[in-house]
Order: structure tokens, then C-alpha cells, then sequence
């Protein structure tokens, strides 16, 4: 396995994670995300995708019509030691470049929160990190093998990975968290009535944390525009930048810690 062994002790990842990161010099850099419209690259892959996809990126089981998380089964367990493993494995369809930006994208998960994504070994439930036909991922736990896709063709960057990861450690997007409509405007006649559910509210438990306009789980202003007018608007201040895809914010990453209880 190129990764943490499943059965290794966690803190012995630093030493692999360093040399893990000596690829990234081979990988597509961090910062040339702030030069590509990620929000767009992922509606636009995922246009073409034959998931079953909710608010771009979300997939849903073919036999549900609402986005469902019941109790705490779509969430991560927490082992004896006090941290969240994760177990995963990588499709060998991606090159040692794509691992690094992969790799570098579960760092900060290592670093600043309890979750650990170790390689799967004899693991019931675990990642499948696939290229398939976009970027996409289940809400939390789903039980079994639940696909995280990365497609080679726009997806293999530093913050999607970080997105749809996250995702799957049971996030939603942030422009459908309950009460957004006291921070963003939706500018539905700049959205098509077959894509307006895409910004439906989602019963989300806020976890006690603010709004959070930089949170790597942002869509960007024009998501889902059909005139490339905006279609989210930040409020009051409407330069206020939304759906940035550089790194996890500093909200994202308390609320991880306070949803798995680091």
C-alpha cells in the first residue's frame, strides 16, 4: 500500500506523510487552484456524469428522493485511542502525481483535526477513491464500499479532494445549511427551474459555528447560472468572495473537531 498501513499506529504517519510530500513537486500546485474556477470545473464535469447527483456533487442512492443521515451511523467511528480512522483505498487509474495532490489533500485532515484516512486492510466499510465520470461523494458513512470520485479529466486538485472528502465525513454544502438566508441572496431567476433544487435548505445541524463564506464546502457566485449572472450573492456586502478550493478554512476544520468530539 502506498499510504498508513490500517494496522500501523497513527502517529507514526508524520514520517510517511513527509515523504508522501516530497511528491507534490510532481503534482499540480496549491496555489494554481486560485487561478481555476473549481466550482465550475466540478458542475461542468459532473454535467455529464450518470450519478444521481444532488447540488452538483452529492450522491444519492437511486431508491432515495431526499438527502438522509439518520443518528449517528453516517458518521466515522471513533477507535480506542481517540482518533477517527478512516479507512480508504486508491484506484490505480491515478498516476504518483495524482496521489501526492490526494495525499496532500488528507494532510490537513491529519493535522488540525482527530481524522486519520489510513489504507484499508480487512475493512467492512471504507472509501473507494475512483476517477470516475466527475468529482462526487456520498453525505457521511454510508456502510460498504462508498465511491469518492476524483476524475483525472478536472478533479485532481488539492481542494475538491478536500470537498468531497469532506463530504464524506458528513458535511453539506454551505449555501444550503438552514440559515443562509440571513447571509447569501439565491437569485432564482438566474438559476433554470430544473436546477433550482440544487440550492433547496438542508435541515443542517450548525453545530453552533458562524456562517462561513470561506469555507472550502462554498459553491462559488455563479454556480448553476444559466445567464452567468450570479446566482448566490453574499449579504449584506456582496463583494464578499465565496467558493474558494484552496485549503480546508479554519471554520471547516472546528467543525470537524467538534462533530467527531477531537
Amino acid at each position: 500500500n502506498w499510504w498508513m498501513q490500517g494496522n500501523m499506529e497513527p502517529t507514526a504517519s508524520l514520517s510517511i506523510l513527509a515523504l508522501l510530500l516530497l511528491g507534490l513537486s510532481q503534482a499540480v500546485p496549491l496555489m494554481e487552484t486560485q487561478h481555476v474556477d473549481i466550482t465550475r470545473n466540478i458542475l461542468t464535469i459532473n454535467n455529464g456524469s450518470r450519478e444521481l447527483l444532488v447540488e452538483g456533487d452529492i450522491v444519492l442512492p437511486r431508491t432515495r428522493n431526499a438527502l438522509v443521515c439518520p443518528s449517528n451511523n453516517c458518521f466515522w467511528k471513533k477507535s480506542s485511542n481517540g482518533l477517527v480512522l478512516v479507512p480508504f483505498t486508491v484506484s490505480n487509474d491515478f498516476s504518483s502525481s495524482d496521489r501526492s495532490v490526494i495525499a496532500g489533500a488528507m494532510a490537513t485532515f491529519h493535522s488540525k483535526t482527530c481524522i486519520r484516512f489510513v489504507s484499508r486492510t480487512f475493512e467492512a466499510d471504507y472509501l473507494s477513491i475512483q476517477s470516475r465520470d466527475g468529482c462526487y461523494s456520498a453525505v457521511g458513512r454510508q456502510g460498504g464500499v462508498q465511491v469518492v470520485s476524483l476524475s483525472r479529466n478536472g478533479c485532481v486538485y488539492h481542494g475538491i479532494a478536500q470537498h468531497e472528502l469532506n463530504h464524506a465525513l458528513g458535511f453539506y454544502h454551505e449555501h444550503t445549511r438552514s440559515d443562509r438566508d440571513r447571509y447569501v441572496r439565491i437569485n432564482w431567476a438566474n438559476i433554470s427551474p430544473t436546477m433550482q433544487y440544487n440550492f433547496n435548505k438542508e435541515n443542517t445541524n450548525n453545530l453552533n459555528t458562524p456562517y462561513d463564506y470561506s469555507s472550502v464546502m462554498h459553491y462559488g457566485k455563479t454556480a448553476f447560472s444559466i445567464n452567468g449572472q450570479e446566482t448566490i450573492t453574499p449579504i449584506p456586502d456582496p463583494s464578499v468572495p465565496i467558493g474558494q478550493r484552496v485549503d480546508l478554512s479554519a471554520i471547516d476544520i472546528k467543525r470537524i473537531n467538534i462533530l467527531y468530539n477531537c
